[in-house]
């Protein structure tokens, strides 16, 4: 099966550098860098969301705090080993970067969209807060190269969540939105509490992606 992996998993965020850039590691000789987007929404709430970066991408630009600037690239997630406990990171992987202007006469331009096609890989979890909103969470696991896959989680609402909530494991699914972050607490046994940062896709749409049930001479993108 040939898969585009910028197909089924492509994002594009337009942001203000909102850290400093930190040594992250190390492939064959390519150094990898780090730092945090800060990425408004339209009700005026910021997503603050972490980007890897390769030093050839960023040889000629200089990421000091506030410039703006466009990512694209794909919405990833590692394993990372911690007082032997496995957490899932999540972090934007940028292929593509642009320095962006910043115009007193112009609004905010606002860009927060990805797109994954992936599978689902747990029971997705319905349930409706004490206002009677519907939510779903999802689990996707969408295929990377040399037989790896990024586990992304997921949030849908209202109709898109009764769509998914019967969804079998394996279901295979399209879907756009954005990525976001929130605060939460994270409690312990012996009563003390750390406050942690989730990162998750919230769902704008979502579909089933059936490519078998094409007719044979549609075309596949």
């Amino acid at each position: 099966m040939n898969t585009n992996y910028l197909e089924n998993n492509h994002l594009v965020l337009v942001g203000k550098v909102a850290s400093d850039k930190n040594y992250s590691h190390e492939i064959y000789g390519e150094k990898f860098y780090v730092f945090n987007l800060e990425v408004m929404r339209l009700s005026t709430t910021v997503d603050i969301i972490p980007i890897t970066i390769s030093e050839r991408l960023i040889t000629n630009i200089n990421l000091v705090i506030g410039k703006k600037i466009s990512i694209e690239g794909q919405f990833r997630s590692y394993n990372n080993y911690e007082n032997e406990k496995n957490r899932l990171i999540l972090t934007v992987f940028a292929k593509e970067i642009t320095e962006l202007e910043e115009k007193e006469d112009q609004k905010d331009e606002i860009t927060n969209e990805v797109t994954l096609i992936g599978y689902i890989c747990k029971k997705p979890i319905y349930r409706q807060t004490p206002f009677g909103r519907e939510i779903a969470d999802v689990l996707l696991a969408v295929n990377r190269a040399y037989n790896k896959s990024d586990y992304i989680p997921c949030i849908a609402w209202g109709r898109n969540a009764r769509f998914c909530q019967n969804m079998e494991v394996g279901t295979e699914v399209k879907l756009v939105g954005r990525v976001q972050s929130r605060t939460y607490e994270k409690k312990y046994e012996d009563g003390t509490s750390e406050t942690r940062v989730a990162y998750e896709v919230s769902v704008a749409s979502m579909e089933i992606a059936n490519k078998e049930e094409q007719e044979p001479n549609e075309e596949v993108v």
